[in-house]
């Protein structure tokens, strides 16, 4: 079968290389890809924001498949856009996917179905803001709407801080259109948790869990970026925890969605905040996370197109997935200056030398290739990915194979999955 990814990022190399080894799979193309992934999958230059753009691509393909990375088409209706045309596609529709594209909705979604999550207020202008903050106590959380790859939460240590995270927000100075709506949140205290699952629009199953690191510095400081790295292991929830995820949050969302009249299909990233009052909801997203996926994909020992074709036709069991008891962990190499501005077209090194490292996977995020060398293209380059037996092994070799890896400007966290390794 033909195969169509669409991205070009760390998760869409890591989706590529997981759909490549598929025996079904005899042809894997990819719209936009990257530098990496052009050696593993036909790559097509394609503007992600033009839903016309990718329907007419995949017409000239005629993928038997495909499979949506990023949010931004999602958000947009491309899987409108296929199902109507009666191609097969995996990912939710636009009204579903509102749940990410929207942070309002989500907030009201789960207020509504009685799922936990933290008191909020939506404000639609500063005034709004100012009369909400006297109800929360700091530090005080302000999100950004819409969509913001991961960088529209601030999370403010007083309520003057918090009005002007607002405003700059509301100005659409900061994030654009995406700013133009803000959520107040309660700051949770605890440990953050990626809980995804695959649904057929009915029933759900669980992925394993996997934590992500936010912050661009060591030891969580610095502003939010896309995510840093991510670790996966067995020991991160036990089944217990792991059944009441499954029956008090994720399969509530895919049947109240249902019971509004949108069915959700695809995959649900659940964020989740361990609480000392029990797990409760910071956001969706409605697609594998990035750098979740690279870690979770690592583990995964089943077939992946197998379980995508239940999602899609309705039929997705506790028998699709089998995974590995390793641990494995994503540490991701940035360019210079991000999350903020930074320069492109840096020469890569050392990418061989870090591939052939015991049970390293070096994913690429924003690469271009030329000649045969790697450059950088985008804030986050590499996500330099280890699988071993525990977790300490796998991280000393991911943080083996980055020591091989150089580039102008090149920094990375030091500290991916160390709390728990300290634990």
């Amino acid at each position: 079968m033909k195969v169509l990814v669409l991205g070009g990022g760390g998760r869409e190399h890591a989706l590529v290389w997981k759909l490549r080894q598929s025996p079904r799979v005899s042809q894997l193309y990819c719209a936009p890809g990257n530098g990496g992934i052009a050696e593993e999958a036909e790559c097509f230059p394609i503007d992600l924001k033009s839903v016309q753009s990718i329907a007419t691509l995949a017409a000239r393909l005629q993928p038997d498949l495909t499979v949506v990375g990023p949010e931004l088409p999602l958000s947009l209706g491309v899987v409108d856009e296929f199902k109507q045309r009666g191609w097969p596609v995996f990912g939710p529709t636009q009204a579903a996917a509102q749940l990410e594209s929207s942070k309002s909705f989500a907030k009201e979604f789960l207020q509504r179905h009685r799922i936990p999550t933290a008191p909020f207020a939506i404000c639609d202008s500063i005034d709004e803001v100012r009369s909400a903050l006297g109800h929360f106590h700091t530090p005080v959380v302000v999100k950004a709407d819409g969509l913001a790859a991961g960088k529209g939460v601030i999370i403010a240590q007083t309520r003057e801080e918090a009005a002007g995270a607002a405003a700059e927000m509301l100005s659409g100075k900061m994030l654009g259109e995406a700013g133009a709506r803000v959520i107040l949140e309660e700051c949770l205290q605890g440990d953050e948790l990626s809980f995804l699952v695959f649904s057929d629009g009915e029933r759900v199953v669980p992925l394993v869990a996997a934590q992500d690191h936010k912050r661009v510095g060591d030891g969580d400081t610095g502003p939010n970026t896309g995510g840093m790295g991510a670790y996966s292991t067995t020991e991160m929830i036990d089944d217990q925890m792991r059944d009441w995820l499954v029956h008090h949050i994720a399969q509530p969302v895919v049947t109240g969605m249902k019971a509004e009249g949108t069915e959700f299909q695809g995959v649900l990233y659940c964020g989740l905040m361990m609480t000392a009052r029990g797990p409760m909801v910071l956001e969706f997203n409605c697609r594998f996370g990035d750098p979740e996926a690279q870690p979770i994909l690592m583990r995964l020992d089943s077939d992946l197109v197998e379980a995508i074709e239940a999602s899609i036709e309705g039929r997705v069991s506790d028998g699709d997935f089998r995974w590995s008891q390793d641990a494995s962990v994503c540490v991701v190499m940035a360019s210079g200056g991000y999350p903020g501005t930074f320069a492109v077209g840096k020469r890569i090194d050392g990418l061989a030398e870090a591939g052939a490292v015991e049970g390293v996977k070096v994913f690429h995020a924003g690469t271009s290739q030329r000649d045969g060398v790697f450059y950088t293209a985008g804030g986050r380059v590499l996500g330099v990915t280890a699988r071993a037996r525990d977790l300490k092994t796998a991280v000393a070799r991911a943080y083996q194979a980055c020591a091989r890896i150089s580039f102008e400007g090149a920094h990375y966290r030091k500290d991916i999955a160390g709390r728990a390794l300290k634990k």
